[in-house]
């Protein structure tokens, strides 16, 4: 390369590592070359001499597909031009085994890791990888901002006013299917409904609350206990993800129950599944897609030895959709 260059093999190892003090037209010269002879650098030897591995990785715990999908998308559509490869990194129970899950992000020799909840809201995950000296991204934590390049969600608000919408409906029976309790974003989002709540007079001790996981399957089972209950069952079901809507509304129409006609039901997250059942579901869009590309950016920053950046507040939108109506007259 650097014969045809017309240029020393140190003026090219430059330009490639992107270093400062090279003459604009030497380093247009360089990279058109390199275009030309489809030159792709070997990340491996590069590590070997810089002491990095040049991956970031991401990880993440039991989330849904589509959930995954955008998180995916989101760092490699920012690391597309950059020197870094994404690695994927799935762990299971991070709360509880907190010190095997950085023992495992130690163990694959990362430069930077983008942290998905509820991994992103473990202090003692932060601490040891500060400890390590590995840089990292958060998506969506509830605490600590200003640790880590973080891309922040309103939960509250939004299930605030997804709350609203059902309550402006009408409903005062209601029933919530709460995600896994390790993530931090569940605890938000109660907080959310309670708020709506209380604006309309209606106390959370009414409300029938049923524990889920953030999965398909958690959402069946806990419409099944919902509807096994006795007494009025509730009009609307505030579900704190569109996978545990959607099992809700399998089940209701299993029972025989009509959406919207009997039950409204809301989701949060806006994943494909929302747009794919029938009727649509009325959810909260939250941009996971952003998230990560925010994310993945300030911990690039990071890892050039810039300031840690502020933290970035995306906006949520609340989709109202078919699979909510105004309750029917008793």
């Amino acid at each position: 390369m650097a014969k045809s260059a017309g240029v020393s093999p140190k003026t090219v190892s430059r330009v490639l590592n992107d270093e400062p003090f090279v003459k604009d037209e030497l380093r247009a010269r360089v990279k058109a070359v390199a275009k030309e002879l489809n030159y792709q650098p070997n990340i491996t030897a590069k590590g070997l001499i810089t002491r990095r591995s040049y991956m970031i990785g991401l990880t993440y715990e039991r989330p849904s597909p589509s959930y995954v999908v955008e998180l995916q998308r989101g760092v490699l559509e920012r690391l597309a031009d950059e020197r870094f490869r994404m690695i994927i990194l799935p762990f299971s129970d991070v709360t509880a085994r907190t010190d095997a899950f950085v023992a495992f992000l130690k163990a694959t020799a990362l430069d930077g890791v983008v942290l998905a909840p509820p991994g992103s809201d473990q202090p003692a995950v932060l601490d040891q990888l500060d400890a390590a000296g590995i840089r990292y991204g958060r998506i969506a934590p509830q605490h600590d901002a200003a640790r880590g390049a973080c891309s922040l969600l309103d939960d509250v608000a939004a299930a605030r006013e997804v709350a609203e919408h059902l309550l402006a409906l009408g409903h005062r029976r209601l029933a919530v299917i709460l995600g896994d309790a390790t993530h931090a974003a569940s605890t938000a989002r109660s907080q959310g409904y309670a708020q709506a709540l209380a604006a309309h007079g209606v106390g959370m001790d009414s409300v029938t609350v049923e524990q889920g996981d953030f999965t398909f399957a958690s959402g069946e089972a806990a419409m099944a206990r919902i509807l096994a209950r006795p007494g009025p069952r509730p009009t609307a079901i505030l579900a704190q993800n569109d996978d545990m809507a959607v099992g809700a509304i399998t089940v209701a129409r299993e029972a025989g129950l009509s959406v919207p006609d009997d039950l409204s039901v809301v989701g949060f997250d806006d994943s494909d599944i929302s747009r794919l059942i029938m009727p649509k579901l009325t959810t909260v869009r939250q941009p996971v897609f952003d998230m990560a590309v925010t994310a993945t950016d300030g911990l690039l920053k990071l890892l050039a030895g810039e300031e840690t950046p502020a933290p970035v507040m995306h906006a949520h939108e609340l989709l109202i959709r078919q699979s909510t109506a105004a309750p029917r007259a008793s």
